[in-house]
């Protein structure tokens, strides 16, 4: 039995609460992490995980074995990058989940100067607005906009995302171009919807005016669960769009989108990067996140405020 790969196979299960996920994410079979775990309770003489049909716990010696293996996980990977070279090039697997209009209007035209700097990160890049399982799944972080819900998660407050209202011209000569934002939950006029994974369904966006504050949440004709897509519905004019600034930017520029409600204030978005607890923040992960901060500070920097 190799105790280092026996005890990684037993932190993964702990982490996944399944074999089967365990085996997946370590891209081994199930049969040989059960074994694993059963040669290191051998060992231990000691129980480590209750194994029913449906769930594997851990057990109380397994809790406190648990919190020692990830300490000894983490000094390995610690040595391995204090070696000469390896500290100044982290190397490695890293995967990442953004939603996808982060990813193609910001990340991805800046990932060449990422790569440049250091060549021996593989980047497996997810783009979606999914709910990620971020244990189960193996992934090393999420970014996200919005609040999180999770408070279980280790993250990052990385921007805030200044938000725009805005509308087609094809929209607006169809439906007017509405004077107060009430309008778009009191008249004719529509709102495209998107629903967050969260929860399941449309948003309301706080705007404020002065003494003057309300939450609008629309009507709709149609709701998705992609930025990419909202984009898309709000360009062939099938209702009003709230969206960070950097998406529509270019939309705006080239008179496809027109601002609306320009007098009114809406909240940034906060953006997030998100990763498992308990987790040893490994030198790729450490880098990106670093990467990532600075990035977004260009583009859209963590608001100070006051009292915070």
């Amino acid at each position: 039995m190799d105790r280092f790969d026996a005890m990684q196979a037993f932190a993964r299960v702990v982490e996944t609460g399944s074999f089967t996920k365990a085996a997946a994410t370590l891209h081994m079979s199930k049969t040989s992490v059960t074994q694993l775990v059963q040669q290191l309770e051998a060992r231990l003489r000691v129980r480590l995980l209750h194994r029913t049909t449906r769930k594997v716990n851990v057990t109380a010696d397994g809790a406190a074995y648990y919190e020692r293996v990830l300490r000894v996980l983490a000094d390995v990977d610690d040595a391995e990058t204090s070696l000469s070279g390896a500290a100044q090039s982290p190397r490695g697997r890293l995967r990442v989940d953004m939603p996808s209009p982060l990813a193609r209007l910001i990340v991805v035209p800046a990932l060449p100067g990422f790569h440049a700097r250091y060549p021996e990160i593989q980047l497996d890049l997810g783009v979606s607005d999914r709910m990620v399982d971020i244990i189960g799944e193996n992934v090393d972080c999420v970014v996200r906009g919005g609040r999180l819900t999770d408070e279980s998660l280790m993250h990052r407050h990385i921007a805030d995302l200044p938000l725009g209202v805005y509308a087609a011209p094809g929209y607006l000569a169809l439906a007017g171009v509405p004077a107060h934002p009430r309008e778009l939950q009191d008249t004719h006029q529509r709102i495209v919807g998107f629903h967050w994974a969260r929860h399941g369904k449309p948003a309301a966006y706080a705007m404020r005016r002065g003494e003057e504050s309300l939450e609008v949440r629309g009507r709709h004709a149609l709701s998705v669960d992609d930025g990419n897509a909202y984009l898309a519905a709000g360009l062939a004019g099938l209702g009003v769009l709230w969206m960070p600034e950097y998406m529509a930017r270019a939309a705006r520029q080239s008179g496809e989108l027109v601002p609306l409600f320009e007098d009114w204030q809406l909240e940034p978005m906060p953006l997030y990067l998100a990763f498992a607890p308990h987790r040893h923040v490994s030198a790729k992960l450490r880098v990106f996140i670093e990467w990532m901060v600075a990035l977004m500070a260009v583009h859209a920097p963590v608001m100070r405020r006051s009292g915070g």
